[in-house]
């Protein structure tokens, strides 16, 4: 039994060590450092640095990056090799990836990114840089529109503020399109983190370093943009580079009047009041500054009722917008406007300045607001107007050519600091004789009165009345689809006609006939309609048909029927439905005809009354 005892009183005593080394343990945690990260400079210097990957962008070349033992700097073991595809190759349409960690480095010891580049011709490298670490790219640095040779040259990115960069995961990155359509080959060499010397004077700006004054409201959020760093290089020569917001130190100087985050965006939080914001880099102030000049609450435009099934939105948070090109086309040389929007309690509101005229542009797809009847925008004035002030609006729909509408809205005076509601009627823009193909909304300043607005809800509507139909198709026949090979055609642009055919047969009528063109498209026009033949040059066995074909319009018709006539003669009409709401495509079955011998037919007719238009007239089988 003793020896049992012993050993229990010797695991109690080293108990109660371990315990009081614990204690003294707990007393000393707080003077215990932060664990370091490793400050290995290296990225690529004969191949991957410890614990490097690599992954390409969503939609490059998955295969573009691979490692060349052939082509290298200063016979080097290994470089990057990156093949940039050529236009439309099915792999991807660019070259882009990133070479991360998945536990961070130590960089802030280092002021440069530095690396050797050549190409297999001179070239750009769209972008380049470092902080692109597939996870919140926070410490993001890069050079756009890297020019290489097709000898080796050395480049440096410098470090905005390296102190940053403690435990950095994102070593690497690259992004490169095609040149004109065609693919290139570029390689990387000898990427490494360096401590230079040589770097100097660096410059720091926000705003592109612009003093830039906007009126706000309570609730507005806009972020700063235009962020941007200067280095000299040891060539004398100023480069520039694109940094993260996380690079700045943003100051708002009244807090009670508008806030401003880590990432730049600033928020509205009182007013009314005047506050600035500014930034520094380190120690280093940067170029430019935003004073928001806050009005208190801000009014939001009226909500829009109008259905969304009768709506065709361009801008608007009630509706599902379609896609815009741009709403600020800065058209040079004239145009003065700018934009400043912002968003309010997260609607996003539309701010031009310095107003003289201004585009939004949709062309991705063009948009058919043939079954549309009005324009609505609701604008904000917020400067006060003088007398005389007028608002245009121009509503240009792209065809051959393009043709386009102006409406001229009157602001008097005490319209202005308030929301205005505007609705276009279409009948009122006597140019626009087409709609079916809008592709701008322009708007214009020619009382050269109006500084500035606001805009939102800008959308075409239908207001609930059927459209009246224009007297002639503001648009072609639909394109035909049936197989050429069945089908034998007597009018259409889209298929080899029957050969001879006469369609202006002097039969006695009143009809006038024309031939007319709907952009680029070849048309038939029967007006004053009473009846009018066409004549086939032969007789036509059209036995083994199934159905005649044909598009037709018509505004005004209120009686119209297309005959098939065989030798005899022998005729039997079909009823068309008229008047048209658009052109109205039809397939007759040929049974309908009956007793018209279907295999020798040799004219067909057309009988009623108004203005009619005719186009792809043709037999088909099933």
């Amino acid at each position: 039994m003793k020896p049992n005892i012993l050993i229990r009183f010797t695991q109690l005593i080293t108990a109660a060590a371990f315990l009081a080394l614990l204690a003294g343990c707990e007393r000393d945690i707080t003077d215990l450092e932060e664990a370091s990260f490793p400050t290995n400079p290296e990225v690529f210097i004969d191949g991957f640095s410890a614990g490097l990957n690599y992954a390409a962008f969503g939609g490059s070349v998955p295969t573009a990056f691979s490692v060349d033992n052939d082509v290298t700097y200063d016979n080097s073991a290994a470089s990057m090799r990156i093949e940039v595809p050529d236009a439309n190759d099915p792999r991807g349409s660019f070259a882009g990836g990133v070479y991360y960690l998945d536990t961070g480095r130590d960089l802030s010891g280092y002021n440069a990114l530095t690396f050797w580049a050549k190409a297999s011709q001179s070239a750009t490298i769209g972008e380049i840089g470092l902080g692109n670490d597939l996870g919140q790219n926070e410490f993001v640095v890069s050079i756009q529109g890297l020019n290489v040779s097709t000898g080796w040259k050395k480049y440096i990115i410098p470090l905005p503020d390296p102190s940053r960069l403690t435990q950095e995961r994102g070593l690497f990155w690259y992004a490169a399109g095609n040149l004109d359509g065609n693919g290139f080959t570029f390689w990387i060499d000898e990427v490494k983190y360096e401590k230079l010397g040589t770097i100097a004077h660096p410059e720091y700006a926000i705003l592109n370093g612009e003093d830039q004054v906007e009126t706000s409201f309570i609730g507005v959020t806009k972020s700063i943009g235009g962020l941007t760093t200067t280095f000299n290089m040891p060539t004398g020569i100023n480069q520039a580079v694109s940094a993260a917001p996380a690079y700045f130190e943003f100051v708002s100087s009244d807090p009670s009047i508008a806030t401003v985050d880590a990432s730049g965006t600033v928020t509205v939080t009182g007013g009314p009041g005047n506050v600035e914001i500014t930034a520094h880099v380190g120690e280093v102030a940067a170029e430019g500054s935003l004073t928001m000049q806050s009005l208190g609450d801000f009014e939001q435009a009226p909500v829009p009722t109008h259905d969304p099934e009768n709506v065709i939105s361009i801008f608007s948070e009630a509706y599902e917008n379609i896609p815009v090109d741009y709403y600020n086309g800065y058209w040079e040389p004239y145009q003065t406007t700018q934009s400043a929007d912002f968003i309010v309690e997260g609607n996003r509101v539309l701010n031009y300045t310095d107003f003289n005229f201004v585009g939004i542009q949709f062309t991705s797809p063009t948009i058919d607001a043939s079954s549309m009847t009005h324009l609505h925008l609701d604008i904000y004035l917020p400067n006060p107007l003088n007398a005389g002030a007028e608002f245009n609006i121009e509503i240009v729909n792209f065809g051959e050519p393009n043709v386009s509408g102006s409406y001229t809205i009157p602001i008097p005076v005490d319209q202005a600091q308030q929301w205005i509601s505007i609705d276009v009627p279409f009948e009122d823009l006597g140019g626009l004789t087409s709609r079916d193909n809008l592709a701008q909304i322009i708007f214009l300043d020619e009382s050269e009165n109006i500084p500035g607005f606001y805009a939102d809800n800008i959308y075409f509507y239908n207001d609930g009345a059927e459209p009246p139909t224009p007297d002639e198709p503001e648009s072609p026949a639909p394109t035909p689809t049936h197989d050429a090979a069945n089908v034998t055609a007597i009018y259409s642009d889209s298929y080899d006609v029957i050969p001879g055919t006469n369609f202006f047969p002097d039969w006695g009528q009143a009809t006038v006939v024309t031939e007319i063109q709907i952009q680029g498209n070849n048309t038939l026009r029967y007006q004053g309609l009473n009846y009018q033949g066409i004549e086939l040059a032969s007789s036509q066995d059209f036995a083994d048909m199934d159905y005649l074909h044909l598009d037709f319009y018509t505004a005004n018709s209120t009686e119209l029927y297309v005959y098939l006539i065989s030798e005899g003669p022998v005729e039997t009409g079909y009823t068309l439905s008229v008047p048209t709401t658009g052109w109205s495509s039809v397939d007759i079955p040929m049974s309908a005809f009956a007793p018209v011998d279907l295999g020798g037919v040799i004219q067909l007719k057309f009988d009623g009354n108004g203005d009619i238009f005719l186009d792809n007239i043709y037999v088909h089988k099933e």
